[in-house]
């Protein structure tokens, strides 16, 4: 199975974030648990692509956010499946393999989306960063973004909850898009504890969400507190028609098996 002509058959959905340690993996972890205990018996595939500042482990290396995606999906496929392009160093993909000379292996992320696709449900496909992060070396041009175009899925964003992530979030919507990617929502991560707390020192907490609505027209889904993950259910205009080609990958989002914004307490993955 090669790149170019990967094609893939369940629903599924793409996890990006404004930037690197925004809780990504949290936000994952937390939609493979609750499809797992929505519908009991299913088989959630988790699969993150591209993994760096992995460590060194007697079989290779191992990406920690690999471990916890198998774990909350109980995803029985190896981990090299999960997560088939690691690297030692804390760097976008592209640097790192251009240091180490190799070339990006396209071919074995598309065998893992394949094997995923067949033994699963529905796929929970995780990206590194954010959507510019560069992928390949030998073609410097192709991003997360490009990662997510070609597989179609219908994209969750996660963004940070303090100031700043006005503007990075929306840029990040309005790239998803020009692409003519669907956004699934967003997801508003790093609550604390304490929220009182922390909104005397960054006042912005208490009125990003609703800027954010206001900003990217991002669906609007129930507020919860820390605890455990919840899916909600999306709405989608009446008016907009869905793309026929995009509908079996829209159905793990209109299933009400996406979820909405969280107030979940998560250090940045």
């Amino acid at each position: 199975m090669s790149w170019d002509s990967l094609a893939l058959n369940k629903p599924g959905l793409f996890v990006t974030g404004t930037d690197t340690d925004v809780g990504k993996t949290v936000v994952s972890c937390g939609i493979a648990w609750a499809l797992r205990h929505q519908r009991p018996g299913s088989a959630v595939g988790v699969c993150k692509p591209f993994a760096s500042g992995c460590r060194k482990d007697r079989g290779g290396l191992v990406a920690a956010d690999a471990e916890a995606l198998a774990h909350f999906s109980d995803c029985r496929l190896p981990l090299d499946v999960i997560n088939p392009v690691r690297y030692r160093a804390p760097l976008a993909p592209a640097v790192a393999a251009e240091q180490l000379g190799e070339p990006t292996d396209w071919d074995a992320i598309a065998h893992a989306l394949t094997r995923l696709d067949t033994h699963s449900d529905a796929v929970i496909v995780e990206g590194v960063g954010g959507l510019m992060v560069p992928l390949d070396p030998a073609v410097p041009s192709r991003t997360v973004l490009d990662l997510a175009a070609h597989l179609d899925y219908p994209v969750l964003v996660v963004a940070r909850s303090g100031l700043g992530t006005l503007n990075h979030t929306a840029m990040t919507v309005a790239l998803l898009k020009v692409r003519g990617l669907r956004v699934a929502g967003v997801v508003m991560n790093g609550y604390a504890a304490d929220e009182a707390m922390a909104m005397a020192d960054d006042p912005s907490r208490g009125s990003n969400r609703n800027w954010l609505r206001k900003l990217t027209g991002a669906p609007r889904r129930r507020r919860r507190a820390a605890g455990r993950p919840q899916a909600g259910r999306p709405r989608r205009r009446p008016d907009r028609p869905r793309h026929p080609r995009r509908a079996r990958r829209h159905r793990l989002v209109e299933l009400g098996q996406a979820p909405g914004p969280t107030q979940a307490r998560a250090d940045g993955v």
